[in-house]
């Protein structure tokens, strides 16, 4: 049976407008979904990076870790030439008692010139005084480049400062460490974190204290967290600082201008998984956006 005409011609405007319907709808979402919705796919595993270095010039004698390794607050990382600094600790030690034996006989000579009284002139015993607070004075000097060269043989021994894992480990024994130059790295297992990159334009559906889900990437398994702070401020590449102190401001404007991503951090909460998280990883970061809250900054 042929269809009416007027029946023919609203099926066709009926499912014209379902799919323009549709198109609106579909539309929307995806605007909502990528440009409103606090996720971003630019996350970032993070954990503080612990440049150790030694605090004296001094060959290595030992490395007691390998690359990778996992060590524990207080745990031997390197041992540096001690026997050098041993010998400094007994030069030191003598010099200490030198000092004493001087300032002891200063002081029974001062006291012998005092017991004089008459015998002994008004000079003869501020001299002996004089002499007696000059050798004090050293003797003082002397106890703290004691003590110095203590702290220097201390040190010849490195210490992990916090429990971690270490990388970058290229020591060997013979090397020579320089005071302060990084010798390996420790990356600190008790701050790792997610930084996400998130849009300016999605920062007011984000609050400290939010939940959020991290998936990194390569795991299918979700990592759930908690903001923990947002950046207060980011580099602006449009202003430079000018030989005279001025500001260099770029002379050009771009009309289409990109959001700027600002760092989102993001404390994971503790979990049994054997996820590595190791620092560099990419991560997606979606924020749970409570329904219902105003959007910061929004106008009612």
């Amino acid at each position: 049976m042929k269809m009416p005409n007027w029946l023919f011609w609203i099926t066709r405007i009926v499912a014209t407008a379902s799919m323009l319907t549709l198109a609106l709808l579909g539309g929307r979402w995806l605007w909502n979904h990528y440009n409103i919705e606090p996720w971003t796919r630019d996350g970032r595993v993070r954990a503080d990076i612990v440049q150790v270095s030694p605090d004296v010039n001094a060959l290595v004698t030992e490395v007691r870790v390998k690359d990778n390794q996992m060590v524990f607050r207080g745990e031997v990382l390197l041992v540096l030439d001690r026997p050098r600094f041993q010998l400094a600790l007994r030069q030191a030690d003598a010099a200490v008692a030198a000092a004493e034996v001087a300032l002891t006989q200063a002081n029974r000579e001062n006291e012998r010139n005092r017991n004089l009284k008459d015998l002994a002139t008004t000079e003869q015993v501020e001299e002996g005084q004089s002499k007696v607070d000059q050798l004090a004075a050293q003797l003082n000097s002397a106890r703290v480049q004691r003590d110095l060269a203590k702290l220097n043989l201390d040190r010849t021994v490195v210490y992990a400062p916090v429990d971690g894992t270490v990388t970058n480990v290229e020591l060997r024994p013979g090397d020579y460490a320089s005071a302060g130059r990084q010798v390996l790295a420790l990356v600190d297992s008790n701050t790792i974190h997610v930084d996400g990159y998130f849009e300016e334009t999605k920062l007011p559906r984000i609050r400290v204290g939010d939940r959020a889900v991290v998936h990194i990437m390569g795991v299918e398994t979700g990592l759930r967290g908690t903001v923990e702070s947002i950046d207060a401020g980011i580099e602006d590449r449009e202003r430079g600082t000018s030989s005279d102190a001025l500001a260099n401001v770029n002379p050009t404007f771009s009309w289409v201008r990109l959001a700027q991503r600002i760092p989102v951090r993001v404390k994971l909460d503790p979990t049994g998984s054997d996820i590595r998280l190791i620092a560099g990883r990419t991560a997606t970061v979606s924020i749970v956006d409570p329904p219902g809250r105003p959007v910061e900054g929004a106008t009612l």
